[in-house]
């Protein structure tokens, strides 16, 4: 809606940027007081979180261009200013954060499991912000709507991102942020309560990837294709991926609270063994 807080000289500065900085740095926060509280060193969680951010930098370019035949079929687009202000795709910026995430961790010797549930929290955190920034822009946004909460969207955000004007719109983009603020909460309270390391990055991976699926069904902004395969299941790129990534995590949810509860299980009949021979 807002695209520019305010111009310094003929330099804009965005909005998008502006609050895409302020989730970084509260994300950021967020991983390093959990990790301080599970032992971690506060100084290991901020430099693996800025590698984490320049891999999900890339990472979001990478897959963006992977999914636009656009950039595919002209390279040179790659050097545009469009592309560099671009936000590219989450889901490419997420995966390339957890991959640097997993090797920096064993190369820094912290625990990964641990590492990754002190994170988790900050990243539904800084989506929430984050798609803020998006609904300030005006990209990511949804399908018509006769809804009373339906947005239209201004000549500046027409002319930045290329979203429709004279129709009311869905805001996916709020949709996402406030299902994002509802799974940070959620995350923070499990974080006290988690049963296995894991527990929390998992439930992230699944609750997220179930969200996106569904708000997905409500977004209309033009994205591309993964091998022709929207074409032929109709769902979208994000869907698809988010199918992937939520059954991924929902297996290893399930793996490793078995595991969890054997363990348990074994510890307290242990536990038992000395009482039972004296009698």
């Amino acid at each position: 809606m807002y695209p520019e807080i305010f111009r310094i000289g003929n330099f804009p500065v965005n909005t998008y940027g502006v609050l895409l900085a302020a989730a970084f740095l509260l994300a950021l926060l967020v991983a390093a007081r959990l990790g301080a509280r599970d032992g971690l060193k506060r100084e290991r969680i901020y430099d693996l979180g800025l590698w984490m951010l320049l891999a999900s930098i890339i990472g979001s370019k990478l897959l963006l261009l992977v999914v636009e035949p656009a950039y595919r079929a002209d390279p040179l687009q790659l050097l545009s200013l469009d592309f560099l202000r671009s936000g590219g795709v989450f889901y490419g910026g997420f995966l390339g954060a957890v991959a640097t995430g997993y090797i920096l961790a064993r190369r820094y010797q912290l625990p990964w499991w641990t590492t990754a549930d002190a994170f988790a929290p900050g990243i539904a955190l800084g989506q929430a912000i984050g798609r803020q920034g998006c609904f300030a822009a005006g990209c990511c946004w949804g399908k018509p709507t006769n809804l009373p909460w339906g947005v239209e969207f201004t000549e500046l955000g027409h002319a930045v991102t290329g979203v429709p004007l004279g129709v009311h719109l869905h805001p996916t983009q709020l949709y996402e942020s406030f299902a994002a603020l509802a799974i940070f909460f959620f995350l923070l309270w499990l974080h006290r309560r988690k049963r296995f390391g894991g527990q929390v990055i998992l439930a992230y991976g699944v609750l997220y990837a179930l969200t996106r699926f569904t708000i997905e069904f409500f977004r209309d902004d033009p994205r591309g294709d993964i091998l022709g395969l929207t074409t032929v299941t109709h769902l979208s790129t994000s869907q698809i991926i988010s199918l992937l990534v939520g059954l991924f995590a929902l297996i290893l949810f399930i793996l490793r609270w078995r595991r969890a509860s054997l363990r348990k299980d074994r510890e307290t009949a242990t536990a038992a063994e000395p009482l039972h021979q004296a009698r």
